[in-house]
């Protein structure tokens, strides 16, 4: 059998392979379980990270109009159709978008962001300005 310490790409395709022979004694039940939490947190993560990037975006657009280009535009609606096709492919995570603290989290990452993209410092709200409805509009683009 294979390690899932020493070659976990290995493992994975001896565990798929022992599901599909239907030989379910050999499974390394709680590795397997752990790799699906895992998947689980990698949506998370990805919808986060996507979130604060959009967020850090619209921060720049806001704080900075004249470096406004083609190039945050297309950032701004690329994160737009990239999160609402997370949410569409795990609906699961659609109850964040009326998290406080996901918000709070997103706006803290994405106000971090664009301080270090920027060089403004201490001038960006404590939290969010904007409603998700809004964030998530492609016709909304702060002023």
């Amino acid at each position: 059998m294979q390690s899932y310490e020493t070659d976990v790409i290995a493992w994975a395709n001896e565990q798929a392979a022992f599901i599909r022979a239907g030989r379910f004694d050999m499974l390394d039940v709680e590795h397997i379980a752990d790799e699906i939490e895992d998947v689980g947190k990698s949506e998370q993560n990805e919808f986060e990270k996507r979130m604060a990037s959009l967020l850090a975006n619209l921060i720049k657009w806001e704080y900075q109009p004249s470096h406004r280009g083609r190039s945050w535009e297309r950032t701004i609606k690329d994160q737009r159709t990239m999160i609402e096709r997370r949410l569409t492919k795990t609906p699961s995570l659609k109850p964040e978008l009326m998290n406080p603290d996901f918000w709070a989290e997103s706006w803290a990452d994405a106000a971090r962001m664009a301080e270090n993209e920027t060089g403004i410092l201490n001038v960006f709200p404590a939290s969010c300005p904007w409603s998700s409805e809004q964030v998530m509009n492609p016709d909304f683009w702060p002023e």
